[in-house]
């Protein structure tokens, strides 16, 4: 049986020929994280792997944000209660695994703001094509988590350990023609003609026979998947003990207060 999108409330599917475009659509003006929409990533990958009518995948995001991280009352929600923390694991994992295991190529059209988890959905793409109004980075660590949600093994991959520790530990936001500059995106383009580059990137891609371009990308995610295998479990161990410091919690209260942290090393 074909999978169903319309059930799916942070994620809008739609189609051109045999292109599944997924939006982001959350019930933020940035599309944060919450708990339906982390839900929702970690089934969508299965969904459009099982869906028969399209052979190519544009992700990205409704309003002006692709997703900026997690939503900061979905974050308060876990500090009270670790264990709404800890079950989200096995979702957490399952995003990154069924990204990388996706064997039809997945384009990220990068319309804004891609942060934390955010940044990690974008970056397991296949192709990044952004608009110059886009940002991109992985600020975890200034809410007082580990980057382990796919952030730690992603971005050394794309740009070197050297940098992406520089960039994982600072939670540094990069615009879209520096992360070109980097290697983090392929393409960046005016925000007006980002359609257009998607477009153009898809028809060439789709313009090869199918089966050699999924399974060449399959070969190419190899290395990727046997990595997620080795460190996810790890990673995800380390963030769910950040999740229960002090300094996670005051992380938070100044992010939503908006002022500088009181960090007692805690």
């Amino acid at each position: 049986m074909a999978p169903d999108f319309s059930g799916y409330e942070r994620i809008k599917a739609s189609r051109a020929g045999r292109i599944l475009t997924l939006t982001l659509t959350a019930p933020n003006p940035v599309n944060a994280v919450d708990g339906p929409m982390h839900r929702e990533l970690a089934r969508v990958f299965l969904d459009a792997q099982d869906d028969p009518e399209s052979d190519l995948i544009v992700l990205t995001g409704a309003g002006r944000a692709f997703c900026a991280g997690g939503d900061t009352t979905w974050f308060k929600s876990h500090i009270e209660d670790p264990a709404s923390f800890r079950a989200i694991g096995p979702e957490a994992k399952r995003i990154v695994t069924s990204l990388l295991e996706l064997e039809k190529p997945i384009l990220c059209r990068l319309n804004g703001a891609a942060a934390g988890l955010g940044a990690t959905v974008a970056l397991l793409c296949d192709v990044i094509i952004a608009s110059d109004k886009a940002v991109i980075g992985d600020p975890h660590v200034k809410v007082g988590l580990v980057a382990g949600d796919g952030g730690a093994i992603i971005w050394p991959q794309l740009i070197g350990f050297a940098r992406a520790k520089e960039f994982l530990m600072t939670g540094e936001m990069i615009p879209a023609e520096r992360a070109f500059a980097l290697g983090l995106v392929n393409h960046v383009v005016p925000h007006e003609g980002l359609d257009a580059k998607v477009s153009e990137v898809a028809g060439k891609i789709l313009a090869n026979p199918k089966w050699a371009v999924r399974w060449t990308k399959t070969a190419a995610n190899m290395p990727l998947r046997a990595l997620a295998s080795q460190l996810l479990d790890a990673a995800m161990a380390y963030e769910l003990l950040s999740n229960t410091l002090a300094d996670r919690k005051e992380a938070v209260a100044a992010f939503v207060e908006k002022r500088a942290p009181n960090l007692t090393g805690e």
